[in-house]
């Protein structure tokens, strides 16, 4: 009878042990799951702010606002026909 108690005893250990080896295991999962959504999060907004960089990006790089600026604030013009000089090497 001792071992038949002594083989209860450690079947009820071991499934003991094992529950809370499921218990551990659903918790780090569900962390971990927590952690990718937060990254995943922060992918898309660097996505959006990206996306609202190159937009920016190519309004303030568009042809005629350079144009707009060196005319306004460097005081450039386009040069005459008669002012261009072709230098020949």
């Amino acid at each position: 009878m001792s071992g038949l108690r002594t083989a209860i005893v450690c079947l009820v250990v071991l499934n003991m042990m094992t529950a809370l080896g499921v218990i551990y295991s659903k918790h780090n999962s569900r962390m971990l799951f927590k952690k990718t959504r937060v990254l995943s999060d922060a992918i898309d907004r660097a996505n959006v702010d990206w996306g609202r960089l190159q937009i920016e990006e190519s309004t303030l790089a568009r042809y005629g606002r350079i144009e707009e600026l060196a005319t306004s604030k460097l005081g450039m013009r386009m040069p005459e026909h008669a002012e261009i000089e072709t230098v020949l090497k």
